[in-house]
């Protein structure tokens, strides 16, 4: 059966035509990545409505925001999706790496008991560096594949299809969560009443997984292009400092002054970073590449400054619904002993 995917076979091996297939091989794998980072966006949504909803005195204002939201995610998916299309491969690996090593070293910090409220910004502020991820593990993936655009146009469909229902189960939560939690009626609605507080530990293990092939991919993807041992050593020691150096001054610039304003400065600071490494063992391209990867940071943090707000105000939302002082135990009261009168 003839195929349009199948023409560049049945075709001479133009330049064009292997720059035309390259082109729709980096649409597909942009459109993924950002298809991706729509579901995690959608699902810490739905997870910080819910906490709306437990303390609405506090949050109002938040939650009308996120009600507010949702129209502009078509937009934000679309130019997520130009964005990880136009970053070469190499770029979007560096970046990979660079919030990998970044993620291990708080979440090592993490473990002497700290508030989970930043595992949470973790989550908001990996978006960019989950679509590069997520593109540089389907770069990899797919290397040398005989039917890449196929295989890549079933996972765009999969992708398509799990990012739908995540939206669809936001603007679900947006208008009904509240009626329904309250009569006992919608299955979903009831689900995350109890059981919302396993939401972040989900995200967090599937991001896992996720940003562990996007860094195998990544190592492989960069040692690619070395032809000696000699020439990978020049590039990595460099890159190893440089991102040494990034993450301790990144820490320290968030203890003493946390906000959105010093993650803006700490996405100029990496990109910069990267920019400067990139002039002395990166190609011109690549350069360009960090521009556009400085978009993509700041695009990502743009669609994320409410929920940002809302790590802050709170250490984490209320898991159990408030118990009303109805159905409160009546306090025991002493039986008073009678005075009995002798006969």
């Amino acid at each position: 059966m003839f195929s349009l995917l199948a023409l560049p076979s049945w075709l001479p091996g133009f330049p064009s035509l292997e720059w035309g297939s390259s082109l729709l091989d980096s649409l597909l794998q942009g459109l993924i990545g950002a298809c991706g980072v729509s579901v995690l966006s959608s699902l810490l949504k739905v997870y910080f409505f819910v906490g709306c909803v437990r303390d609405p005195e506090r949050r109002q204002p938040e939650k009308e925001r996120l009600r507010t939201q949702w129209a502009l995610e078509a937009v934000h998916l679309v130019g997520l999706a130009l964005i990880l299309t136009i970053v070469r491969t190499r770029v979007a690996a560096l970046v990979v790496l660079e919030f990998s090593l970044r993620a291990l070293s708080t979440l090592m910090s993490l473990a002497k008991g700290s508030r989970d409220t930043e595992r949470l910004q973790l989550f908001l502020l990996c978006q960019y560096s989950l679509g590069c991820g997520l593109t540089c593990g389907l770069s990899f993936l797919q290397e040398g594949a005989p039917h890449r655009s196929l295989n890549l146009l079933l996972a765009l469909g999969l992708a398509a299809l799990l990012s739908s229902g995540a939206r669809r189960l936001c603007r679900h939560i947006y208008r009904l969560f509240e009626l329904h939690s309250s009569q006992n009626y919608c299955g979903v609605c009831l689900t995350l009443l109890v059981r919302a507080q396993d939401l972040p530990g989900f995200l967090g293990r599937a991001l896992a997984l996720a940003f562990a092939v996007g860094d195998l991919a990544a190592v492989a993807l960069i040692n690619r292009d070395f032809l000696t041992t000699s020439e990978a050593v020049r590039f990595w020691t460099p890159l190893t400092i440089c991102y040494t150096l990034l993450v301790i001054y990144m820490q320290e610039e968030q203890r003493q002054h946390p906000g959105m304003q010093s993650q803006v400065q700490t996405v100029l600071v990496r990109m910069g970073g990267l920019f400067v490494l990139l002039l002395t063992v990166g190609r011109w391209l690549d350069l360009v590449s960090i521009l556009v990867s400085l978009l993509g940071e700041l695009w990502c943090l743009a669609g994320t400054r409410t929920l940002f707000h809302l790590c802050q105000i709170q250490d984490l939302p209320s898991q159990s619904p408030p118990v009303s002082a109805s159905r409160q135990p009546p306090q025991s009261t002493v039986a008073q002993p009678r005075s009995t009168v002798p006969s």
